[in-house]
């Protein structure tokens, strides 16, 4: 029965469910959006803008390639297609890069005040000039992050690890 299960799951995967894939380039009708610069609503919003600094977002808004929808206003577009990569893709990796310089230094700064003899005061109250020191290094996190998990430094030991009775 097992076996059944398998082979008509494995059928179902194969032939069904799944539509076929399609090229389509940036621009391509994405879900009905076109391009800024051609859209009329947007175009008309752009003719309706009172500040210099509203007439010159418009004007890079049009002359890039965001794609607008019906209402005139700019969408994202989170399709895995490298012509939007400037919209989603790099905001995404500079964002989660700069979470992850926070909490590496975050995690720095504890393991650095663990040794001192009131850790729980450095804790509340920040030890600025350690602070900064310690966020100088953060550029470089992703590499001793790896440096740590392959070293094993990351993780706890197996024996200092407790496991509750049940």
């Amino acid at each position: 029965m097992r076996r059944f299960f398998a082979v008509a799951l494995v059928v179902f995967l194969w032939f069904g469910f799944a539509p076929p894939a399609s090229a389509s380039l940036a621009g391509d009708n994405v879900a009905g959006l076109t391009p800024c610069g051609q859209n009329e609503a947007f175009l008309k919003r752009a003719a309706g803008a009172k500040t210099e600094s509203a007439k010159a977002r418009f004007d890079f808004y049009g002359s890039s390639t965001l794609l607008c929808g019906s209402d005139g206003l700019p969408h994202l577009v989170v399709d895995g297609d490298l012509a939007h990569a400037g919209e989603f893709l790099i905001p995404s990796l500079l964002f989660l890069y700069i979470a992850g310089w926070i909490g590496w230094v975050g995690r720095a700064y504890l393991i650095t005040v663990r040794g001192d003899k009131n850790p729980e005061e450095k804790e509340v109250v920040i030890d600025v000039p350690l602070a900064i020191k310690t966020m100088l290094t953060g550029f470089a996190w992703p590499l001793l992050a790896f440096k740590d998990i392959a070293s094993g430094a990351m993780f706890a030991k197996n024996e200092e690890i407790t496991v509750s009775p049940r």
